[in-house]
């Protein structure tokens, strides 16, 4: 049970932020603010959801994409970061796991996920 002071925060900073309904599997950009010395700018990360976790205002998710050289890069991000500006849902995938860490062992069409039609 927490604190009413601290569940008061955390309703408030979910409450500030709306959220897209993604979940593993999903293929998402992040715009993600950068700030460089004085200078802010806006940085896209395209890639696939391979796990969410944690609940409230902690929750996080983590975006794996195929950089330069077929290396994998893979990032962690709060949903309710200040410095994310926007998650936008580019295609939603068909899985049957919550966590999809065996992509990182698969290279090429093996690392394909299909995508969920409706």
């Amino acid at each position: 049970m927490k604190n009413k002071y601290i569940q008061a925060f955390e309703d408030a900073q979910i409450t500030s932020k709306s959220v897209p309904d993604f979940r593993a599997g999903d293929t998402l950009k992040v715009a993600i603010r950068i700030k460089e010395g004085d200078k802010s700018r806006i940085q896209n990360f395209e890639g696939t959801c391979i796990a969410r976790r944690g609940n409230g205002v902690s929750e996080t998710f983590i975006i794996r994409k195929i950089g330069a050289n077929s290396v994998g890069v893979e990032r962690i991000f709060p949903i309710y970061s200040e410095s994310i500006e926007s998650i936008e849902v580019l295609r939603k995938g068909r899985v049957r796991r919550a966590k999809l860490f065996y992509l990182r062992d698969r290279r090429g069409k093996a690392a394909k996920i299909k995508e969920l039609r409706k």
